[in-house]
């Protein structure tokens, strides 16, 4: 019930702010898997998929350090949890100043004339951006 309680509090805190909202999420606090919740309010493309609602971030450093897709993002049901992989891909590390909360960067979508691209994101507490490559593995 309370984590009920807790994503409809971010879906509707999403839902009345403009542009691509995150909600933070940090599962690991920093550990060798992290993850976060993130509620796209505008078509967001993300590898070869278009998606927009709640989606799952997952950054695993021990993958990444043997050179394997570090990070998965798949769309996320609040009362089923994560439902399907939309995306995987191995980051490309950018250096930051910390943020308080799960953090998106995105550009224009101009291809489809709509939307926006997910170029980075960065996880609440860290210090490090993880890049998004251009062809992102879909699935």
């Amino acid at each position: 019930m309370r984590t009920r309680i807790i994503v409809t509090l971010c879906w509707l805190f999403a839902v009345f702010c403009p542009g691509t909202i995150a909600t933070s999420g940090n599962v690991s606090g920093g550990g060798a898997r992290e993850s976060a919740i993130a509620y796209l309010t505008e078509p967001t493309l993300i590898g070869s998929t278009i998606v927009q609602g709640p989606v799952l971030f997952t950054h695993d450093t021990v993958k990444m350090a043997r050179g394997e897709p570090c990070t998965s993002v798949q769309l996320f049901d609040p009362e089923k949890g994560p439902v399907e992989e939309i995306a995987s891909f191995h980051c490309t590390p950018v250096r930051r100043a910390p943020v308080r909360t799960f953090t998106m960067r995105t550009q224009p979508n101009t291809d489809v004339g709509f939307g926006c691209v997910l170029t980075e994101y960065q996880f609440a507490g860290d210090s490090e951006g993880h890049g998004v490559p251009v062809a992102a593995t879909a699935h």
